[in-house]
Parts: C-alpha cells; structure tokens; sequence
C-alpha cells in the first residue's frame, strides 16, 4: 500500500491541530479528484441541472394560455376578447363570474390568471402579479375600438379629438400582490440554487459517511488516529470532501448559470451571480452542518450495509426541506412559515439563497440566518466529536448513539 502524507509523518513528532487537519483534508481533496466516480457525478448533474433549467424556462414563459373571468357588462366582450387574442398568438379560455369578490380570490387561489370588470369603455382587470402582454393589448384594442365607435355617433365631434381619445384608452390594472417584473426570473435561480444545494448535501454528506465506515472496516482509522486525534481527523474529512463538493458545486452552478441565459429563463445576470454567490455561502454551512452528522452517524457502524439504516433520519429532513423549499418558494415566498423555516440551521441552507435570489430576505435576515447556522454548527460539531471519538474504534455490530455520547 502507497503511504501517504500521514504515514510519512514522523512518529516522533506530534503534528500541530491545524496542520493535521490540512493534512486529512489534503487526502481526501487528492483522492477523491481524481476519481471516476467524480467525473461521471458531475457529468450527470450538468445533464440533470440542464433538464431542471428547460423545463422551468417552459413553465414560466409568458406565453401559451389564459384563464379569464369577466363579470357584469364585460361578460358581452368573452367571444371578442378569444378572436383579438388568438390574432395576437395567444389561447384565452373565458370564466363566466357571478360577483367580483369571487373572481378576486379565484385570482389569489391561483384559479383565474386575470378577472376584468366594468364597462366596455373603461375596463379594470385584477391579476396576481402581473399582465401577460398579449392580453393587456388585446383589452386595450376592444376599449378603443368602443370608445371610438361611441365618439364617432355624436357626429358633431372631430374625427382627430376622436382617434385621439381612443389611443390613451388604457385598462386600469389592480395588482393584489404586485411584484417586480423580474421576479419569475429570480424564482428560477432561486429553484436552481435549492435544487443544486440539494443534490450536494445528499451526495457529499453521504460520501463522508461512507468514507468513515470504510476507515473503519478496514482499520485504516486505527492507523490514521496513530498520527493524529479523532477530531482532527473528523474535521480535516469533512474540510477535505467539502472542499471536493465546492468545487463540483461551482462547476455545475456555472454551468447552470451559462444554461440560464442562453435559453432565456435566465435575462438578469446580476441577479443571477448574486444567487451563485450566496448558493456557495450556504453551500458551505450546510455541508459543515450536515457532513459532521453524516461522520458521526457513520462511526456507528462497520458495514457499508449498515450504514443507510443510521443516516435515514438525517437525509430525511434534507429530503423535507428541499420539498418545503420548492413549495413555499414558488407559492408563498413572502410568508411567516417561509421567513421561520429559513431561519432554521437544517433548512436555511436550502430556503435562504432562495429568498435572496428573490430580493426577499433582508441584510438582518440573512446576518441571523448565518449566526444560527453557525451556532449550529459548533453544536453538532462538538457532539458529533464525541460520538466519532467513542464510536470509530469499536468495530463489531452497531454502537448505540447513547452509549456513544454518554461514554
């Protein structure tokens, strides 16, 4: 067997703690770099994260269909309003409403793109968030064309003064949830950023448990803890393979990014950088959070068969805050379980560059959200130490994580 930096090291000198951590670390960015396993994993997610990048650029484009309400006088217009608009290359599909407070929250509850009321001369429509803009054009060509064909039959008016009045007819728009007109552009990068954060904590942190549990079947630990202390060894891991994820991270956001633009679910590059940037911030937070759990978990066993059944509970919260994450970024990214749950050291690496790509979380937001996963992390640090530090010497059947942390 090849020896590496640590078995070079001599037995008479005791290593320093940082430079033993930067040892192990050394190690494990060198191996695993190098692996195929490394390539392929970064090819597959380059060709996943491309799919996940058409396939929210066809579900935000602005074109396609309309659900419409119309209530009271504007009822008459449905036929005209599905002609003007399929000239226009746009489906509309007509709702007949009863009361406009039904329409209203039809809109809110997602159920009708728009609801248009009034007369014919000065229509008002109600959206969510914005107009799609086929159909503002062809609302305003309907109000035009009656506003002129009621100033032409008072033949006393001048024909300019007529066509004049007819071309500033504009619909009232009311916006019960106005946002800027970027925001489905930064919903997809917020997507993105939470899809990527996703598959490396579930990769990487498994690769450090699995890591661990291989040390240890195979003694190798025992040769390593030789050299230096378990939590030096516990650290410069996780330093190691973070590092390794960091860089695949970047390669695959890049990427990502690059996609984005080219196929125009992306147009806003600054907001786009500032997502990837805060997707790297969090990145790291969440591997140092979630590896040194997957580490101290993985020390448990000495079987790699085993070692699903201890780290199930762990990847099942980071399975949950991926799901609560898409869903409340996309349906209520400004409420109070969205501002809560990225507060959170277990989910926050997933909701907050989320909510920053979104212009949502606030500098105070994001200096708490960072101070608690920290805070976070110097917890799980020192209790996943002492579990690592009991565990991975005891081979045989499963330790118990109480005997772990009580001995």
């Amino acid at each position: 067997m090849t020896e590496g930096p640590l078995a070079r090291s001599s037995v008479g000198t005791e290593l320093k703690p940082a430079q033993a951590v930067l040892l192990v670390a050394g190690r494990e960015l060198n191996t695993k770099l190098r692996t195929r396993s490394f390539v392929l994993s970064t090819i597959v997610s380059v060709v996943v994260l491309a799919a996940f990048v058409l396939l929210q650029s066809s579900t935000f484009d602005d074109g396609g269909r309309s659900e419409v309400g119309l209530s009271g006088q504007a009822t008459a217009l449905g036929p005209q309003i599905v002609e003007s608009a399929k000239q226009l290359g746009h489906r509309v599909e007509i709702v007949d409403i009863a009361e406009p407070a039904q329409g209203e929250q039809q809109v809110r509850d997602n159920d009708l793109d728009a609801l248009v009321t009034g007369p014919v001369g000065s229509l008002q429509v109600t959206v969510k968030d914005t107009l799609n803009t086929e159909l503002r054009n062809t609302l305003n060509g309907l109000m035009r064309q009656e506003i002129l064909t009621s100033e032409l039959a008072a033949a006393d008016l001048d024909p300019k003064e007529v066509l004049g009045t007819a071309a500033a007819a504009q619909v009232t728009v009311k916006q019960l949830e106005p946002r800027g007109d970027d925001q489905g552009q930064r919903l997809v990068i917020g997507l993105i950023v939470a899809f990527l954060l996703y598959m490396a904590l579930m990769i990487y942190g498994q690769m450090v448990a699995q890591g661990v549990v291989e040390e240890k079947s195979s003694r190798v630990v025992e040769l390593l803890l030789a050299t230096v202390r378990p939590w030096q060894l516990l650290a410069g891991k996780v330093l190691g393979l973070g590092l390794v994820g960091l860089i695949q991270f970047a390669i695959i956001g890049v990427v990502g990014v690059v996609a984005g633009l080219a196929t125009g679910a992306l147009t806003i590059s600054g907001a786009a950088v500032g997502g990837m940037l805060a997707g790297l911030l969090w990145y790291l937070l969440g591997f140092f959070f979630y590896a040194t759990i997957f580490a101290a978990l993985g020390s448990l066993v000495s079987r790699q068969e085993d070692t699903q059944s201890v780290l199930t509970p762990v990847t099942m919260v980071i399975v949950i805050g991926f799901v609560f994450a898409i869903n409340l970024l996309i349906s209520n990214s400004d409420g109070a379980l969205t501002t809560v749950m990225a507060l959170l050291p277990p989910f926050s690496p997933i909701l907050m560059p989320g909510l920053t790509a979104l212009g949502l979380a606030p500098i105070w937001m994001q200096a708490l959200a960072i101070l608690l996963s920290l805070g976070g992390i110097a917890l799980v640090a020192w209790l996943g130490g002492r579990i690592y530090r009991n565990a991975v010497l005891r081979t045989g059947s499963r330790v118990k994580l109480r005997e772990a942390v009580s001995s």
